[in-house]
């Protein structure tokens, strides 16, 4: 400024010196000094904008630099960050591509396991169930592709009744660890399968899945119903064995009474001549005492151990010995007709399971013909050349048919079984069959069937074929002609009618008799001397039974005979001693079967 106003001030000296000392040079030195002043006020200012400038620089620039400072603190402080989070990040990002490589090696293996199991696995969406995925077993147990089940509701593989609502069965699948036993099934064939049912719940993209695990238990479900059919047959044959026991209980008081009956009723026969007016009477009891004693035998014969007696005998005589007895019992509105093979049918077996056989065939054809029919018994050869449940040989074929209602398919596998009947309540005890099944088999034969609804039914009994018997042996044997003896016999009886019924046979035979009512007096007589010949006793006495005692007086007497009776079913014999091979009667017995009996033993070397 100071030299802008000295440069003014020499630059109007130099105009007034110029211009002399007139006004004009006033003028030009005012004016001069004007335009110094004028330009140092513009040096001033310009001065002190300079230094205002300069001072704001100075300002600005300390304010850059504390601003500066501060930028690189927080920028070293943001690298630091930045670091921090980098390396956090990559510890995630290692973190989660393990993650991945744990999910896709698990993926890996869970596909491995779905594909390779056997039971059946789906994968629910756990919001709405629906199939997101499914194995192959899914397929095999299921019937649908694979490709089919995905989207499928669950709920629709469930049968319409009595399938739960989805709501329900969703909320059921929720539950960790939630199993359901036997749940029903429906295939694609429309079949219904059980299967048991594991569900379990897993994280699945974000949400939920149910992993329902399937396992078919058919074959499980199958032995379970075998089982309990097998139970309810063990439960059957304790209540078959049940009533045994009692009708064993009353078996003995009752063939004692029919033998009582039985036995007068022949003895009456043998005195009473065929014209005379008390015949007739005396044979019609005769036959009911035998009908009662064949129902007897019929009800206990069952399923037990019995000591039977084979012999050879023809078939075709058991026929037509029983055929007038079957007339009666089926009734005058069914046609019997018979149609006897020409040569004896030979077969072994016990006469009096025979003719049950026969006699409950019959009965089961009656049944089947309420308003009347026909019934056929036939007699024939058969051989057998290759059969599983046959040997391969000679069989005689008994066939009993009728024009009935037949018999159901469904059915036809439990008619043999003991206590099943189709027969209202009351009205059949579901024995008939099985007593037949059972007899038939004991002999080595089989039972056959053929039957059609409404075309009646034909029951075929196959029993191996016998050598004809010498001499005879199996024939009918004449009252008349069967040898008395006089021998001595000692009676042990403990009922009083039987001891005088059995005794008055053999008396009348010729027999000398010893009666015993009870073991103790039978050791009494024993000891007494003379010849004792043949041992008779009842099997199943007090104290002391008839095995017993035959071997404590077989001590007395070696080589004594013994032949046993008894009124008691047969399983209860064998508990006393008696086995089959063992000379046995079984009441109630006639004269002829008692005398018969008795001379054979007497006889035998």
């Amino acid at each position: 400024m100071v030299l802008a106003v000295l440069g003014g001030l020499a630059i109007s000296a130099a105009l007034f010196r110029t211009a002399g000392r007139s006004w004009e040079a006033v003028a030009w030195l005012v004016t001069g000094l004007t335009l110094t002043t004028i330009v140092g006020l513009l040096f001033v200012t310009e001065e002190r904008r300079a230094a205002r400038v300069e001072k704001l620089v100075r300002e600005r620039t300390a304010e850059v630099h504390v601003l500066n400072e501060q930028l690189a603190r927080r920028v070293l402080e943001r690298g630091a960050q930045l670091e921090e989070l980098n390396r956090d990040f990559s510890e995630q990002l290692a973190q989660r591509a393990q993650t991945e490589a744990a999910l896709r090696e698990s993926e890996e293996k869970f596909r491995a396991i779905s594909e390779r199991s056997l039971d059946a696995i789906l994968i629910l969406d756990g919001e709405d169930g629906r199939i997101l995925r499914a194995n192959p077993a899914a397929e095999q147990a299921l019937g649908y592709p694979v490709e089919a089940l995905a989207g499928r509701h669950v709920s629709t593989l469930f049968p319409p009744e009595p399938s739960p609502p989805r709501e329900v069965l969703l909320e059921r699948l929720r539950v960790h660890g939630a199993a359901f036993e036997e749940q029903a099934f429906r295939r694609a064939d429309g079949r219904t399968v059980p299967m048991d049912v594991t569900a379990t719940v897993v994280p699945w993209d974000g949400g939920q899945a149910i992993v329902a695990t399937l396992r078919d238990v058919s074959e499980r479900t199958e032995a379970q119903r075998a089982l309990r059919e097998r139970e309810e047959q063990l439960r059957q044959a304790h209540k078959m064995e049940a009533v045994g026991r009692l009708a064993g209980g009353v078996a003995h008081d009752f063939n004692n009474l029919l033998m009582v009956v039985s036995g007068y009723a022949q003895l009456l026969l043998r005195r009473v001549p065929p014209g005379d007016p008390l015949h007739k009477p005396a044979e019609e009891i005769s036959k009911a005492a035998e009908r009662a004693a064949a129902l007897t035998r019929q009800l206990l014969s069952f399923g037990r151990k019995q000591v039977v007696q084979p012999r050879v005998l023809d078939a075709n005589a058991t026929v037509t010995e029983t055929e007038s007895l079957l007339r009666r019992t089926i009734g005058e509105d069914i046609e019997l007709r018979t149609r006897l093979d020409a040569r004896p049918a030979w077969v072994r077996t016990d006469a009096g399971q025979l003719e049950q056989v026969l006699m409950n065939l019959v009965l089961n054809a009656r049944d089947a013909m309420p308003g009347g029919g026909r019934l056929t018994i036939e007699t024939g050869d058969e051989r057998v050349e290759s059969d599983a449940a046959l040997p391969a040989g000679p069989y005689v074929r008994l066939t009993v048919s009728d024009t009935g209602a037949g018999i159901p398919p469904e059915i036809r596998d439990k008619i043999f079984d003991p206590f099943f009947t189709t027969k209202e309540k009351g009205k059949g005890t579901g024995l008939g069959l099985a007593t037949v099944y059972g007899i038939v088999q004991q002999w080595g034969g089989q039972v056959r069937l053929e039957s059609e609804p409404g075309r009646g039914a034909t029951f075929h009994v196959l029993l191996p074929r016998a050598a004809a018997p010498r001499d005879g042996a199996s024939g009918p044997v004449d009252s008349d002609s069967v040898p008395g003896g006089s021998e001595t016999i000692l009676l042990v009886e403990d009922e009083p009618a039987v001891r005088e019924l059995t005794r008055e046979i053999l008396e009348t035979s010729g027999y000398n008799v010893l009666e015993a009512e009870d073991p103790d007096e039978a050791v009494r007589l024993c000891q007494q001397p003379g010849p004792i010949d043949l041992l008779l006793t009842d099997v199943v006495m007090p104290r002391v039974s008839g095995r017993e005692l035959s071997l404590r007086l077989g001590g007395l007497r070696p080589g004594l005979k013994v032949l046993f009776m008894s009124g008691y079913t047969d399983d209860e014999i064998l508990r006393r001693g008696v086995i089959e091979g063992t000379a046995f009667l079984q009441k109630p017995f006639g004269p002829d079967a008692l005398t018969r009996k008795v001379r054979e033993l007497l006889d035998a070397s």
